[in-house]
């Protein structure tokens, strides 16, 4: 992207971008400048700490963090920046993601990272926090949210059932 990114999308593997694919293609539906990172906690802490500790000065106002397993890419950048930081729980083991749902949502106290749900559904919805977020600050962009809110509604509104009924 051409302007500076205000989101950080990362991520401990490649493999996790079949899920987290799902946050950048909201925040490019929005316009948001963005950016997406492969940065492992276990494989690659050296560039997990660059990464956390120039977020701020970079200027990203918000990180979307994906991760299997362990977990602990959220945690540890959360540690290492007052950026906030959104974890999502990426479904990459035998356990269905709860084993890293679990690590994401009991970061101690002092150290905060808002956890999203396991999954696709997370990876929108931290998205959608993180633009929210942006909109506080940004008024186009919060219309644009209230406008793809309001679209969400009316299809929702336009579903029939198989009786015929709507909502």
């Amino acid at each position: 992207m051409a302007d500076s990114p205000l989101i950080g999308v990362v991520m401990g593997s490649k493999s996790d971008y079949a899920c987290m694919g799902a946050a950048v293609r909201i925040l490019k539906e929005f316009g948001v400048a963005h950016e997406a990172r492969v940065v492992s906690a276990h494989r690659t802490p050296d560039l997990l700490f660059e990464y956390a500790e120039q977020a701020r000065p970079r200027g990203l106002r918000a990180i979307i963090a994906g991760a299997g397993g362990a977990a602990h890419l959220p945690g540890m950048l959360a540690a290492k920046t007052i950026v906030p930081v959104f974890g999502v729980p990426v479904n990459a083991t035998s356990l269905n993601g709860m084993d890293s749902l679990l690590s994401i949502v009991q970061m101690p106290k002092g150290i905060p990272v808002g956890t999203l749900a396991i999954g696709e559904a997370g990876a929108v919805n931290a998205a959608l926090l993180a633009i929210a977020v942006l909109a506080t600050t940004d008024a186009a962009l919060g219309d644009r949210l209230e406008k793809w809110r309001k679209q969400r509604e009316t299809i929702v509104r336009a579903e029939t059932l198989e009786d015929g009924a709507t909502a």
